[in-house]
């Protein structure tokens, strides 16, 4: 998306007979944002593409190919924030409690993806940090989870029942596909090393009824709380939220929802 947002950028000032970075200068920048506003584009595809210009002039001035960044400094008129998809009472079901799955489905995978999908919905958990966790970061006995989150802070989310058990009923079945390489890693793909969050996507895919993405779980998870009175100040410290603005989004989905 990125790449397009640059090559749309470059067709744009080839009309004036630009071709090399160098040539670039902010009222460039700020025409093409104007012009894009004036053919209708959304403003949250406008703030896009204003950053994929950021990213591009940033890197051109970092690797010495422009000696000024015409796009410091460069703003787009903000998007309305799009509120969070929730997954509704049959989508979640059919995720973490299938009818049925592939019959060739290993029971270690259906063990690993059952434990992965409760984590993600009963503790809120960002894809990147259920990828994370070791063994260690799950206390079984206390039904705690310890994840590292967005700057490097740590905090502690109670789990579910149904994750505990979950996770308990996975640790059987890991060593089936773990090896030497695969460390401490509590998630493993079929490789027998650490779960990445194209194997999280995998297994959302492969379980959901209609299109959606591993972060509507963690977005189910904070509305769930909230519909059940739950005080926004704690969802806050729950998802690892440094501002409680960005949780009180979830708020909106609540009202809509009643």
């Amino acid at each position: 998306a990125y790449r397009r947002d640059v090559l749309g950028f470059v067709d744009f000032v080839a009309d004036d007979g630009i071709d090399r970075p160098v040539d670039v200068d902010r009222l460039h920048l700020r025409r093409h944002l104007a012009r894009l506003g004036a053919e209708g584009y959304a403003k949250r595809s406008i703030a896009r593409k204003a950053s994929a210009l950021r990213r591009y002039f940033g890197w051109a001035r970092r690797t010495g190919l422009i000696d000024v960044d015409p796009s410091r400094g460069l703003k787009a008129p903000a998007g309305e924030g799009r509120l969070p998809r929730v997954l509704d009472g049959g989508e979640l079901r059919d995720m973490l409690e299938p009818d049925e799955v592939a019959p060739d489905t290993p029971l270690w995978r259906r063990r690993r993806d059952d434990a992965a999908l409760e984590l993600l919905y009963g503790s809120g958990l960002r894809v990147g940090e259920l990828c994370g966790l070791d063994i260690d970061g799950v206390d079984l006995r206390r039904g705690v989870v310890t994840v590292w989150g967005k700057g490097g802070k740590e905090r502690r989310v109670p789990m579910t029942k149904a994750s505990i058990d979950a996770v308990r009923t996975w640790m059987k079945s890991r060593p089936e596909v773990a090896d030497d390489g695969s460390g401490t890693a509590l998630f493993l793909n079929g490789r027998g090393r650490r779960m990445g969050t194209r194997d999280v996507r995998r297994i959302v895919d492969e379980r959901s009824p209609s299109p959606t993405h591993p972060h509507a779980l963690r977005h189910t998870f904070a509305t769930h709380l909230l519909d059940g009175g739950a005080d926004p100040r704690i969802v806050q410290e729950l998802l690892g939220h440094s501002d409680v603005a960005t949780t009180q989004r979830y708020t909106h989905v609540s009202k809509e929802r009643l």
